[in-house]
């Protein structure tokens, strides 16, 4: 029976095929036969389905999964941009100042601030150098003008007068002699005189006196000028000597510690004084009052003055003098005022706040005490009770206070509470709260 097909597709032409392939011996394939069969088992096996192996997660359940996370993360955004925004991110806040008003604050026309200034003040030193040898004051002496503060050593000066007057001494001596060399040959001269006349002798001998008489008028004025001239060296060695002694120009306070005994001091290399003194009698504010403001400020008009030290404390003034230039990088004018109470406790470059006033202060409101005020917006309540935000290096504090009456529409006073000066929020907001750091503006 023949194998081979014979071409066409008829009815039976399939089953022949199969019939010759089922009767064909056995013996050995054909090579081809195996490289076609294991290249389509692997593509076979690669299609099918593992019903075995564990199923992953599906595609909606990794898309809720990824939705939980972004959600978690944002909520603590949320929470930690709530929690530490006041922390990273500095808030700018307005801020304002706990002040002091005194009883004549209705008659304040303008306040300016300043320093306490002396008008006469001394660094007494030496015109030569020297080596102090006594030192007759200390700080906080009290001096007056031409009073001797200290000496040099003067050895060596009183040694010159000693030899400069040595000098005189003998030019006056000189002095002596000549003279009386030209009296002697004056009473030669008339003698020689009267014995020409009566014709005795010649006049050659008389014309020879008459010529050491003229040398020897000549040799007495060089043995004055010569005196003359010792006396003015006694005179200069005199000054040099009175130079030692040091005196105070001015009547005053020694505010400074005295150069001490032994130190060398004068000299153009060595400016350091001895001692540095101030006229109490001539303190005055020096207050830098705003140019479009000075208008208001009256010479001769009454003022308040508060020195920083003592802020209980008032002191009378008058606006004395105006300053000869204006600062045109401040814009302001100097005005020095005079104080016109006792300077008791008043030392030099205190800072102090002066109001010009409408008029004087009369000594009862001078009596009563100033009153410490804040703006009322800058008082809230916290933890069940009125606090304010003080300000310290940018960050903020919650401080108790205690308040009293109002002080007009927009303060109150404070009766107890952070001290005058003390920056505070203008206006606190809710979210304002203790630890805060902040960025301080004036607007």
């Amino acid at each position: 029976m023949n194998a081979t097909p014979t071409g066409g597709a008829g009815p039976g032409s399939g089953r022949a095929w199969a019939t010759g392939l089922a009767a064909a011996p056995l013996g050995p394939r054909p090579c081809y036969a195996a490289a076609v069969s294991d290249p389509l088992s692997s593509d076979l096996a690669s299609l099918r389905i593992d019903r075995d192996a564990p199923s992953g997660p599906s595609p909606l359940r990794k898309v809720v999964v990824a939705v939980v996370v972004v959600a978690a993360f944002g909520a603590a955004g949320v929470v930690a941009k709530e929690k530490l925004e006041g922390q990273l991110f500095k808030q700018e806040m307005r801020t304002t100042e706990v002040a002091m008003i005194s009883p004549s604050q209705a008659e304040v026309q303008v306040t300016a601030t300043g320093y306490v200034i002396p008008q006469r003040t001394s660094k007494v030193g030496a015109k030569i150098p020297g080596r102090l040898a006594k030192v007759f004051i200390k700080e906080g002496d009290n001096v007056k003008e031409n009073d001797v503060v200290a000496q040099l050593e003067d050895q060596d000066q009183k040694s010159q007068i000693t030899a400069a007057s040595s000098r005189v001494g003998v030019a006056q001596a000189r002095v002596s002699a000549a003279r009386a060399n030209l009296a002697e040959l004056t009473q030669q001269i008339a003698r020689e005189k009267n014995l020409v006349a009566s014709g005795a002798v010649g006049k050659a001998n008389l014309e020879n006196l008459e010529a050491r008489e003229a040398a020897l008028r000549e040799a007495v004025k060089a043995a004055e000028a010569e005196t003359l001239s010792a006396q003015a060296d006694v005179g200069t060695v005199g000054v040099g000597l009175k130079d030692r002694v040091i005196v105070t120009p001015i009547s005053g306070r020694v505010i400074s510690k005295p150069a001490t005994i032994g130190e060398f001091v004068g000299g153009v290399g060595n400016p350091v004084p001895i001692a540095e003194i101030v006229d109490f009698t001539s303190l005055m504010v020096e207050t830098d009052v705003p140019e479009p403001r000075l208008h208001l400020v009256k010479l001769g008009g009454p003022c308040e003055i508060v020195l920083d030290a003592y802020p209980n404390k008032r002191f009378r003034g008058v606006a004395q003098e105006l300053g000869n230039r204006v600062n045109r990088q401040k814009g302001t004018v100097v005005v020095k005022v005079k104080f016109t109470d006792d300077l008791e406790g008043v030392l030099p470059e205190m800072s102090a706040r002066v109001s010009f006033l409408s008029k004087a202060i009369t000594d009862d409101a001078l009596k009563q005490a100033p009153k410490r005020v804040v703006p009322k917006d800058a008082v809230v309540d916290r933890n069940g009770g009125p606090v304010v935000f003080t300000v310290d290096a940018g960050k903020l504090h919650a401080y108790p206070v205690k308040l009293g009456g109002p002080m007009g529409d927009t303060a109150v006073e404070l009766v107890d509470g952070p001290p005058p000066g003390t920056k505070i929020v203008a206006k606190p907001t809710p979210e304002t709260q203790d630890g805060l750091r902040i960025k301080e503006t004036d607007k």
